[in-house]
């Protein structure tokens, strides 16, 4: 297959992301990624790749997403094999249901999302950085890191519960082992801030930015 040089990546701004990091970060590593608010945009953008961030609360990333009717382009693209990154929130939303204000989420995976529950001494939010092994060997994302660690970014309160245990693609140990990153086919997925995450960061969307050159 050729690859095209340069991809175009479509970025989904749901009004709570951090739109230029991650812009930055992916044009970084020779990607060239357009901002989208719609369907119509996504799909006039030619884009190969479509990228799902978000910080803050997740009822208000599934609303945004459901009003804007993206809920259903996030669905179908993944349904239909293409390369997909969703970043922190974005990588909340695929599951069923969270306890973070009882929402539904999209539904493409199943399992749920729950807040940390950890002794005293953790603080929650969970915030900084941590070592994050992966655990899907020859995983296209996590080329070029090492298996047994790497140390990404991390912001948040809740985090995932796949009902799957193959969708988990690397396992981050606070106070306990969770979820850091999801894999199937070419959907992927981050608790983690790739776009905060320095050379590391940098290393993770330049995989995925070749996941998109194949189309």
């Amino acid at each position: 297959m050729l690859l095209v040089k340069n991809p175009m990546l479509a970025i989904i701004d749901n009004g709570i992301c951090n739109l230029r990091s991650v812009t930055k970060a992916i044009e970084a590593v020779g990607g060239r990624p357009v901002v989208v608010h719609t369907p119509a945009e996504v799909a006039a953008s030619g884009a190969t790749g479509l990228v799902l961030p978000g910080v803050g609360a997740l009822r208000d990333c599934v609303a945004a997403l459901r009003a804007a009717r993206l809920d259903a382009t996030v669905r179908d693209w993944i349904g239909a094999g293409r390369p997909f990154l969703g970043v922190c929130l974005g990588m909340q939303a695929l599951f069923e249901h969270s306890e973070e204000g009882n929402v539904t989420g999209l539904g493409i995976f199943p399992g749920r999302v729950v807040r940390f529950r950890r002794p005293a001494e953790f603080k929650i939010p969970h915030m900084g950085w941590n070592g994050v092994r992966f655990t899907q060997p020859g995983s296209p994302l996590a080329e070029g890191l090492a298996p047994e660690g790497e140390a990404f970014y991390f912001v948040h309160s809740y985090h995932c519960v796949p009902a799957d245990p193959k969708l988990v693609l690397a396992e981050c140990d606070y106070g306990g082992a969770f979820t850091a990153a999801i894999g199937r086919g070419r959907c992927f997925a981050t608790q983690f801030h790739p776009e905060k995450s320095q050379a590391k960061g940098l290393r993770i969307y330049g995989n995925f930015v070749r996941l998109a050159a194949a189309g």
